[in-house]
Formats: C-alpha cells, structure tokens, sequence
C-alpha cells in the first residue's frame, strides 16, 4: 500500500505468484482493504471496459457523494488519471497520473470527490473497476480531457474521445 500526493488515493500493489503455467493474483481482498480505510460496502459493483490505443475515456465523477472506485489494468497498459475537486482540499484542482498495468498489477483506489480518466498505452487496454454503489446517471459529472487549466500531458495523440467527453465542460465550469 503507498499513498499519493493526492489526499486518500492511494496505490495497492498485489504480489502475483508465477509458475510456469503463468500467474495468479488476487485482484482485491476486503480485509486487506478495510486495513487502510477501503470500503466498497456491499453495493458495490464491478465494471470493465475495453480501449484501443490512444483512445482517452473520461474525465469522469459523480456530483452529490461522489464515489469511490478501485481501477486496475487487467490487460494492457493505461496512463490512468485523477483531478481532485474536492473543495477545502490541499490537492484541490491538481491531478495525479499513475500508469496501471498486466505487469505490475497495481490497483489505484480513487476516493469520493475525484475525476477520472484514462489513455490506452497499448493495442488493447481492458479496465476494471469496482465502484461502491450503482451507477445514477442523474448524477454524471466530466471535464474535458484537452482543458488548457489542466494540462494534463497525454503520453500518445489522442485518436478518440467520446461525444459526451468531445462536449464535456472546461474545469472552470466545474469549479465554479
């Protein structure tokens, strides 16, 4: 478990057994997330998407309680991405990169009140997440990935975006 610069995010890194047939990981464990504060509560719900490269997804959250989320690359590789907007905190309208992997296997657990994105690194990145309640679309929140306020520096040329996130708001808009 490490923490991040960005308050309650935090980086989870399983320790994989390799034989000769390949691996085996664990992929999330309660106890051990309960040990440093991670509960998904029992709503939880589990989500994966699959993403070409350079494909950018998000930046993504939820207005009211927000919620948490762990990610974890399954296959691929992924620059993940959070921007805090969190008012009151110190890391407020910074963003975190991380990138997640099939090698490393680490886990990036995002707390309520964060956005969230990610660029595919590699030919086909598959994500998984495990969110803490069922998704409300009533309470869908983006900021365009591109914001000149953000200068988030995207590591490929980004090939697709989403209509939704073409359309998203600038993080000004957010921020009031």
């Amino acid at each position: 478990m490490k923490e991040t610069e960005v308050p309650g995010v935090l980086l989870l890194t399983p320790v994989p057994h390799h034989d000769e047939r390949g691996f085996f990981t664990r992929t999330f464990d309660a106890a051990i997330g309960a040990e440093h504060g991670i509960d998904l509560g029992p709503r939880a719900q589990d989500s994966q998407s699959r993403t070409r490269r350079g494909v950018v997804r998000g930046l993504h959250g939820r207005s009211g309680r927000g919620e948490a989320k762990l990610v974890r690359c399954a296959h691929g590789a992924v620059l993940d991405v959070v921007v805090d907007i969190r008012p009151g905190s110190p890391a407020f309208g910074r963003h975190l990169t991380v990138r997640l992997d099939d090698v490393e296997f680490t886990h990036l657990y995002v707390p309520p009140g964060l956005l969230h994105g990610f660029q595919a690194l590699t030919e086909t990145a598959d994500v998984c997440y495990r969110i803490d309640r069922p998704h409300d679309p009533s309470e869908d929140i983006a900021v365009r990935y591109d914001d000149p306020d953000l200068a988030i520096a995207w590591p490929l040329p980004v090939t697709t975006v989403s209509a939704r996130d073409a359309a998203a708001p600038p993080w000004r808009e957010l921020r009031g």
